[in-house]
């Protein structure tokens, strides 16, 4: 039996700047735009929590059971290391999808029923990307799906049931956001791509190649720093959001330098940092105005 560390572990903790951020950049749109319902902030928050650990779970089972963890680099995966059972670790899955699901349902309630459909689709997405007969991850669109959920769907949703509205602002940090995102995925299948190479999982990675790969990675982490600029078109304070640009150079250099295996770790967890920091500056800048 996995002891509660290894859950904790196996839960993959550093993804979360990959749900915190997006709310937090949303958050500051939602207060460019004036006339926020505060309260929803944080069960936004809990939603996007909810589900990011609920798909991290769901790929533990459903990578576990195919046996493409098997020689995984990396964190530890639960059921690719037999520290719990399949059924397990889908039952925790399944737990944190229901959690999102309450806590959008209040959402929903409180602000528009179709609401109901986007969270069904978020949770299909995340069960879908390694889940089911044929995984949509294992086909090269796992970073357009993250780009789509961790971008525009949850920024741009979470600016609507704070405000009622979204806008062009909106839009810029939910591009930002979802390339952070995409980024932090290339990161990682570039780590994966003799492995998954060999596991029959064609992520866009192994599609592209290791070089065209990490040169993604270096776009992605550039997009939201042109992303700054535009917005100074609404606040000069905008521009605090470039503060995270040594971060994301740190978080690129290991894809540089051509780093393999679990070298390319903190290439993960720098731009997950990035982005957290970006979403925070940018914030701060839009509610100085």
């Amino acid at each position: 039996m996995a002891t509660a560390s290894q859950w904790l572990e196996g839960a993959r903790p550093r993804t979360l700047p990959n749900a915190i951020a997006p709310v937090v950049a949303a958050a500051g749109a939602a207060a460019a735009a004036g006339d926020v319902t505060w309260w929803k902030a944080p069960v936004a928050l809990l939603v996007s929590v909810a589900l990011i650990v609920g798909v991290n779970f769901s790929n533990d089972y459903s990578d576990g059971i195919r046996g493409t963890d098997d020689d995984r680099v990396g964190p530890i995966r639960l059921v690719g290391s037999r520290l719990a059972t399949p059924a397990a670790v889908r039952g925790a899955a399944v737990a944190c999808f229901a959690l999102a699901a309450v806590a959008g349902l209040v959402l929903a309630l409180t602000t528009a029923w179709w609401l109901v459909l986007v969270g069904v689709v978020c949770i299909a997405g995340a069960w879908y990307y390694t889940g089911g007969s044929k995984p949509y991850g294992y086909s090269g669109l796992g970073e357009i799906a993250v780009f789509v959920f961790f971008g525009l769907v949850a920024v741009l949703g979470t600016q609507f049931v704070l405000t009622d509205r979204v806008d062009l602002v909106g839009l810029a940090c939910a591009v930002a956001m979802g390339c952070f995102s995409s980024a932090v995925l290339v990161a990682n299948n570039i780590r994966d791509i003799p492995t998954d190479t060999e596991a029959g999982k064609l992520t866009l990675a192994v599609r592209l190649g290791d070089a065209r790969s990490r040169g993604l990675h270096a776009a992605l982490l550039g997009v939201p720093f042109l992303v700054s600029l535009l917005l100074l078109l609404h606040s000069p304070w905008a521009v605090l959001g470039v503060v995270a640009f040594p971060l994301a150079w740190r978080a690129n250099a290991p894809v540089r330098t051509r780093q393999q295996g679990l070298a390319l770790i903190p290439a993960l967890r720098d731009s997950g940092l990035a982005m957290l920091v970006w979403a925070v500056a940018t914030t701060v800048g839009l509610l100085l105005g």
